[in-house]
């Protein structure tokens, strides 16, 4: 395009034959009088030269745009995405420090184990093994964190190369799975808003299909993203106009920022105010349909066509499937394309396995494969909305990248929250995890999966190893269109078969036919009796072929939504999303690298998705119990990391990283017990560690400064504040003696037979008053730490009391008895804050303090006795009988 702008550009100048010196503009003076011989040649050679001049710049000109072009070019071909390793001077003293601390934790283990304490050999026996086994957690977690790496994306060079003016768009199509379970304890409102940023996201309209599983069956949510389609046709043309950033409109109006900012267009003002009153009566349509979904009818739901309502009965319905928007469907209120939306409720029967929220998935890969076929896939939570209007583009540039692009199975974008207090008290936030953790594992063969905020490469669900060349081939037959399936394929091949006579092409064509027949009924019984999906799974590029009838493809969809249709597949066993334990996203993760994926974690700037996240104590606690029983459930199954597949393809710095994640349970065991040790040493007089030579000193004072260098370090090439490292480390102690224990023992029970289900979290509309935060909920969850901190704090009163009483040596002892039981009550410290409940409240941990300190002052008092007269005179002794 800019070459023939400059093209016409130069041709308009010489047709116009406009000619300009230094002075100006060049014109032909003629005052009447004919010209002499010798003027007219000066004026012939002076109109040569600003000619030849003219034609120049013309050259130039094209010189110059030719030039621009190439650049454009070469700045296409560029890379898309490069890896930024961690500088050298930060994470080369972080290793050091890593192997100088494995070197003292040995001679520090040779020294507790060869000098034991006699006096109390069963503590000294019980601590010395929960010591190891702590520090080979610390092993276990600390190894995969030696390559740590983050990574730059190029967006100007991916629409150069993908979105040139004068060629169709190449993006590739992507589909977007939003998944809900129960539309009241996971609010309507929120789940629009997730559908809305997902509409309005910076993408072509045309690439972009966003299905919303339903797995209540709930009219409620049918009518919600009713009013979710209506509204969006006025919602994504003021964000696209605009250039609204974030997309959620819930979020974006509560955002408190300046909103005027960067922004030029004098209608924008007046148009806000009109699209925000626009949104106060959307959400009262929604608050609407869930007064009203209240109160259920007695003859049931009906719809607003008259119809009744097929999934009255959430475990009792058939499939339901409803295409919204899009091409076929409403466009927005400029005339303009809306992504297609379509909403998805499969079918459930009772006595049939659903698989909770992988099943959904699995569900929405069949149904998205024979209506879109995109071969790209991001999956969201419902309450988890696009923060980040460019995270599909961002994605691309490692998806989309020609030479190691086929080589992803995904790109897992790091969790965010909304809706968290500042102090960030139960560690909400998980920047530990996400901001280190997660970086390390890029820098060996990937992230883990962690279940929403994901775009899949399709092939890598579809079981298949990257690369692979074995695929089998098959003829677009298998697609259904308007008129008889491939009638036009046979008719030319029949005409071709009839021109040419020859008997070994036949045979050839017969053999050929078998084949295929052979491997529609492999795949079959790997895929499901879905000759339509089976098509679309051998498709690497996604996408329809032309021709093919809507109608027919919903009724192919409506049957790989079937509660039978997995049955005697491999679905949930080696394609798809993996079934067997909570934590579905570990386990499917797990498995494609495994088969040689490698996975990229991908961290811009404006943080890709948002969501929310339990803020008070006792859901927290639960959801932390949902990982962890997860792990324990992947630990007793067959895809354990400890042997599950040793067949090269997983890295062992990875296998390490997850074996970390489903062993961390365990931990809990002499985590607990090494938290009551210092309570049982101040109630008994007894002492884990004998009295400490010089060179045990030495080594016990080293081993307490790697901890913190560590710490320091790690602290410094990440990034992470110290008050999110801290939180970390509170609520590891928090959740390792009360989720985690129970996760464990409830991992037993499940090996014996005894089921233990988990409800959906229950997630909260924006809220800025935190009326959530100071809710308490009594749960089992809650005995262990209170235990705990109630017998380290009457510990702490008998070892002061034992103290006073036993003279001035026994000080020394005790203040190292009183450090490691201080330890615990600082690390159950949010947890105490957690008990207080309501904001006006006098803290607990205040009156805790103060009968602690009321019961010291108290035995203090009567050791002193000074209201009791005292004894003059000689002393008194026993005489017997005789006195």
């Amino acid at each position: 395009m800019v070459m023939s702008a400059a093209s016409a550009t130069g041709s308009h100048s010489r047709n116009g034959f406009r000619f300009s010196d230094q002075n100006g503009d060049y014109n032909q003076h003629n005052d009447g009088q004919a010209f002499s011989v010798a003027g007219s040649e000066d004026f012939e050679a002076q109109k040569a030269f600003y000619s030849n001049e003219e034609k120049r710049k013309d050259k130039r000109n094209l010189m110059s745009n030719d030039q621009e072009d190439e650049n454009l070019l070469a700045e296409a071909r560029q890379p898309l995405w490069r890896k930024v390793p961690i500088a050298s001077s930060l994470i080369n003293p972080y290793r050091i420090v890593i192997l100088l601390r494995l070197v003292i934790l040995v001679f520090f283990f040779h020294l507790r184990i060869t000098t034991p304490v006699h006096d109390a050999l069963a503590l000294w026996i019980i601590s010395v093994v929960c010591e190891i086994w702590l520090a080979l957690s610390w092993i276990v977690d600390q190894l995969p964190k030696w390559f740590p790496v983050t990574r730059e994306t190029y967006l100007e060079r991916l629409s150069l190369r993908f979105e040139r003016e004068e060629v169709p768009n190449l993006l590739a199509p992507v589909d977007i799975f939003v998944t809900t379970a129960d539309p009241f304890k996971e609010p309507p409102i929120i789940t629009a808003n997730t559908v809305l940023s997902v509409l309005s996201v910076d993408y072509p309209v045309e690439k972009v299909t966003c299905y919303v599983s339903d797995d209540s069956a709930s009219m409620l949510l049918f009518d919600t993203l009713s009013e979710t389609a209506e509204f969006a046709r006025i919602w994504v043309p003021f964000c696209k106009m605009y250039n609204i950033e974030t997309r959620a409109p819930e979020f974006y109006f509560s955002e408190k920022l300046d909103y005027l900012k960067d922004k030029v267009h004098p209608t924008f003002v007046k148009d806000r105010r009109a699209m925000k009153r626009e949104y106060e009566e959307f959400k009262v349509k929604i608050n609407v349909l869930v007064a009203k979904a209240l109160k259920k009818p007695e003859e049931g739901w009906v719809m607003q066509d008259g119809n009744p309502w097929p999934g009255s009965n959430m475990d009792d319905h058939p499939g339901i499937i409803q295409v919204r928007l899009g091409s076929t469907g409403a466009l927005d209120k400029e005339g303009k394309e809306l992504p297609r939306l379509v909403y998805v409720s499969r079918e459930k029967r009772p006595g049939y396995q659903h698989h909770r929220k992988a099943g959904a998935m699995n569900t929405l890969v069949r149904v998205s494969a024979v209506l879109s076929n995109a071969p790209f896939a991001l999956n969201l939570d419902c309450d988890q909305y696009i923060n980040n209007s460019k995270v599909l583009r961002e994605s691309m540039c490692f998806l989309m990248d020609p030479q190691l692009g086929k080589k992803f199975c995904y790109v897992q974008f790091p969790k965010r929250f909304d809706g968290i207090d500042c102090n960030d008290r139960y560690a909400n936030h998980n920047t530990v995890f996400f901001d280190i953790n997660m970086k390390c594992l890029d820098g060996i063969q990937g992230p883990l999966y962690v279940g929403t905020g994901c775009v899949f490469n399709r092939q890598a669900l579809y079981g298949f190893d990257p690369l692979s060349d074995k695929r089998p081939k098959m003829k677009s037959c298998c697609w259904p269109s308007s008129s008889s399936c491939c009638s036009s394929d046979s008719e030319s091949s029949s005409d071709d078969e009839s021109d040419q006579e020859l008997v070994d092409f036949d045979d050839e064509e017969e053999e050929e036919e078998e084949l295929s027949f052979m491997s529609l009924k492999s795949l079959e019984k790997r895929f499901g009796q879905s000759p339509v999906f089976i098509a679309s799974v051998l498709m690497e590029d996604g996408g329809l072929p032309k021709g093919t009838n809507t109608r027919v493809l919903i009724k192919e969809a409506i049957h790989v939504i079937s509660c039978d249709y997995e049955e005697k597949t491999e679905w949930g066993k080696e394609i798809g999303w993996l079934y067997g334990s909570v934590t579905e996203d570990i386990l499917t993760g797990f498995n494609m690298h495994c088969r040689g994926w490698k996975s990229v974690y991908c961290m811009p700037k404006k943080a890709a998705f948002k969501g929310s996240a339990p803020i008070n104590l006792s859901d927290r606690l639960h959801q932390v119990l949902k990982w962890a029983s997860g792990s324990t459930e992947i630990f007793f199954s067959g895809y354990c990391p400890l042997w599950y597949d040793y067949s090269g393809k997983l890295k062992w710095l990875q296998r390490l990283a997850y074996t970390n994640s489903i062993v961390y349970p365990f931990t809990s065991i002499p985590l607990l017990i090494y938290c009551t040790i210092p309570a049982v040493c101040l109630l008994t007089g007894k002492f884990i560690l004998p009295t400490l030579s010089n060179l045990a000193s030495i080594w016990l004072m080293a081993l307490f400064i790697s901890i913190i260098l560590t710490c320091v370090l790690e602290l410094r090439w990440s990034g992470v504040s110290i008050q999110d490292w801290w939180r970390n480390e509170q609520f590891w102690v928090i959740g390792g003696v009360s989720a985690h224990l129970f996760a464990v023992f409830q991992g037993l029970l499940k090996v014996g037979g005894v089921n233990t289900n988990f409800s959906v979290r229950a997630k909260s509309a924006h809220d800025t008053s935190f009326a959530q935060f100071y809710l308490f909920k009594w749960t089992a969850l809650l005995i262990p730490p209170t235990s705990l901190v109630i017998l380290n704090m009457v510990g702490i009163v008998a070892g002061i009391s034992d103290a006073i009483n036993n003279g001035y040596d026994s000080w020394g002892p005790f203040f190292g008895k009183l450090f490691f039981s201080l330890w615990v009550i600082v690390h159950l410290y949010p947890f105490l804050k957690g008990l207080m409940g309501k904001q006006n409240r006098t803290p607990t941990i205040v009156i805790l303090w103060s009968i602690l300190v009321a019961i010291i002052f108290s035995m203090i008092w009567v050791r002193i006795d000074i209201f009791l007269p005292k004894q003059t005179g000689p002393a008194l002794r026993q005489c017997g009988i005789r006195c």
